[in-house]
């Protein structure tokens, strides 16, 4: 899932680098020289071999922190102790759409002063299909990132660029799935790191989230219950969230089954904390291909000054339209469909049940200011969750 939008610029007006840094700086002042198990995955980690004074350690952690910012697909957690979690959403539909299957590799800090803290690795399967899910524990020390790019161990289980590779002995899901293609990623800037836009660079937000691959071929089979489930010519998506928890309430959608080639929506609108307040944030994206035949991404965010005109949720339905200080219009219909249970992050535990579709159906309309039509197209085998305080985030404006 990925949680939702960050402030409206003008709420967080003149915050220099300089400002966003040292707010960054202040906030790892307790740096400390603790080794974690995932040290040693990627370069930074190698200088917790050796004690370091508190000046060094702080500006080592700051410099990571930056760093990491621009690479949004790697790890962010490799100073965090607790009260921490980072995960990636790989999702995987066969060609002929009979296997649709979602794999969440992560990990999870409880917090420091909790009574029976618990830390673990973990990977997730939901099986689009049936509707059946599994929870995969293992010990933290189980779990190796790098912070500049997208590879993860969990025990025998390998995620990266290439493909990944899965043992789960609970689920019985193993194999290889490759990805063919590069991927897709949502830009990242100096000015603009990712899906989170410049406040990506805030360092006081619940969560923050990564579109790694709006979408990318896929080779390779899995075996599930002992049935052979081919990827060939299939399609796959990668997203990802880190920080605290996952927001009170939210919407979250995602397709790249659409009838126009190249066209990818993802979408979350939320109950976002800001200081001692709330507001809703949302962020949506839509990459199709644009009057040059290149891709482009029509942004829809907060941050942007694009607003919600209208949002309804019911038993059936997600209706929500969006407008952008461009005039664009956006117009989204998502069906809901029955779903499984997945575990996502509360402060103490990854314990929360969300449940999750990837049978959704994504009706979107693009139109321009003078009413023409950009786009009108059906977003198929999509993701969709609709989950927690949803009264709270509808009477939000």
């Amino acid at each position: 899932m990925l949680e939702a939008g960050v402030p409206r610029a003008g709420r967080v007006d003149g915050w220099a680098p300089a400002v966003i840094a040292q707010r960054q700086v202040e906030d790892v002042v307790h740096a400390g020289t603790l080794r974690r198990p995932w040290d040693g995955a990627d370069e930074p980690g190698n200088l917790d071999l050796v004690p370091l004074i508190p000046a060094l350690t702080l500006a080592r952690r700051t410099v990571a922190n930056l760093g990491s910012t621009l690479h949004p697909d790697g790890f962010h957690g490799a100073h965090e102790r607790a009260g921490f979690f980072e995960g990636w959403y790989v999702k995987l539909i066969s060609a002929d759409r009979s296997a649709r299957i979602a794999v969440i590799p992560g990990i999870f800090l409880g917090l420091e002063d909790s009574a029976g803290r618990h830390d673990e690795a973990f990977v997730q399967v939901l099986d689009g299909v049936t509707g059946r899910s599994w929870y995969e524990r293992y010990d933290a020390a189980d779990f190796h990132a790098a912070t500049g790019r997208f590879d993860v161990t969990i025990g025998p289980n390998r995620f990266t660029a290439e493909g990944i590779t899965l043992d789960l002995p609970e689920s019985g899901l193993r194999g290889r799935v490759e990805f063919a293609t590069e991927f897709d990623p949502w830009p990242v800037t100096v000015r603009s790191p990712g899906i989170m836009g410049w406040y990506a660079w805030v360092p006081v937000m619940e969560a923050y989230h990564g579109v790694v691959s709006f979408g990318h071929d896929l080779g390779g089979s899995l075996s599930l219950d002992g049935d052979s489930l081919s990827f060939d010519g299939g399609r796959g998506y990668l997203e990802k969230d880190w920080g605290r928890a996952f927001p009170a309430g939210y919407v979250w959608m995602q397709s790249n089954h659409f009838a126009n080639s190249g066209v990818s929506l993802v979408g979350s609108i939320a109950i976002i904390p800001w200081h001692r307040t709330h507001f809703r944030g949302f962020i949506v994206g839509l990459r199709m291909p644009g009057p040059d035949g290149r891709p482009a991404l029509h942004r829809f965010a907060t941050y942007t000054g694009a607003r919600t005109e209208t949002l309804t949720v019911d038993d059936d339905l997600v209706r929500w339209s969006l407008r952008s200080k461009r005039g664009l219009t956006l117009d989204i219909t998502a069906e809901r469909r029955r779903g499984g249970l997945l575990h996502a992050p509360m402060r103490t535990q990854m314990h929360r049940r969300v449940e999750e579709t990837l049978d959704a159906r994504i009706h979107v309309t693009l139109t321009d200011r003078s009413g023409r039509i950009i786009l009108a197209d059906t977003g198929e085998v999509a993701g969709l969750e609709v989950h927690g305080d949803i009264d709270g985030l509808l009477a939000m404006v």
